[in-house]
């Protein structure tokens, strides 16, 4: 593959380990592009799920995946057609359907190009499973974003309880755990840290700490300045 046309570093890890919090502070702190690279997968299972599409169509959704009308607006919010699907991609069934779409290799073929382009000047945060492995291998910085699994689930239902959605904490914790298992196991890019990436357990630690250590290695890169 060809090096990025600009920056880029990587965040991978598990669902609820604080990925989306440290891209979302580390683009806005860098002014850099932010690429959620799971809302991608989030959308395209939605999208299919509204055509009456099996998860395990692998072809059929691929193709979807290669048209698929997605747009990210400011302020965070997403976009499939002319529907606001924000709120419909976060719920937890959104993210086992994600995570099964994601399993098939035609359809990370089919959305690994449209990743990639979101690489531009003057930088590129990307959150995701397989952004450091296999989206941009060649990025300066590469983080694997890790923590345990019950402290992964009590994060995920405080979060939906502030979004005012419905969630049972020992049902997140059962679907973080089989996610994991699904993640890690399937054949098509397994959610793994890269050789080279820094890994970091955030279980016991707080945002700003996990954004420090990232930080100081983006400024051993040259990635960013003091101050």
């Amino acid at each position: 593959m060809t090096r990025p046309e600009a920056p880029v570093i990587t965040v991978d890890g598990p669902s609820g380990a604080g990925k989306g919090t440290l891209c979302e502070a580390l683009a806005t702190r860098l002014g850099w592009h932010f690429l959620d690279s799971g809302a991608l997968y989030r959308v395209l299972a939605l999208d299919g799920q509204q055509a009456g599409v099996a998860l395990d169509d692998a072809e059929t959704l691929a193709a979807r995946a290669r048209s698929l009308a997605l747009r990210f607006a400011p302020g965070g919010a997403v976009w499939l057609g002319d529907q606001d699907v924000s709120l419909a991609i976060r719920t937890d069934a959104a993210g086992q359907a994600a995570s099964q779409v994601a399993a098939l290799l035609p359809v990370r073929e089919a959305l690994l190009a449209r990743q990639r382009d979101f690489a531009q000047a003057p930088g590129l945060v990307a959150d995701g499973r397989d952004m450091g492995t296999v989206v941009f291998p060649e990025a300066p910085l590469k983080i694997f974003l890790s923590a345990s699994a019950p402290a992964r689930a009590e994060r995920r239902y405080k979060q939906l309880k502030e979004k005012g959605l419905d969630a049972n904490l020992r049902a997140l914790l059962d679907s973080i755990q089989a996610r994991d298992e699904r993640d890690q196991a399937r054949s098509a890019s397994p959610l793994r840290p890269a050789d080279d990436a820094l890994v970091i357990d955030s279980t016991a630690l707080a945002i700003d700490d996990v954004f420090g250590a990232v930080w100081r290695a983006a400024l051993q890169r040259g990635l960013c300045a003091e101050g």
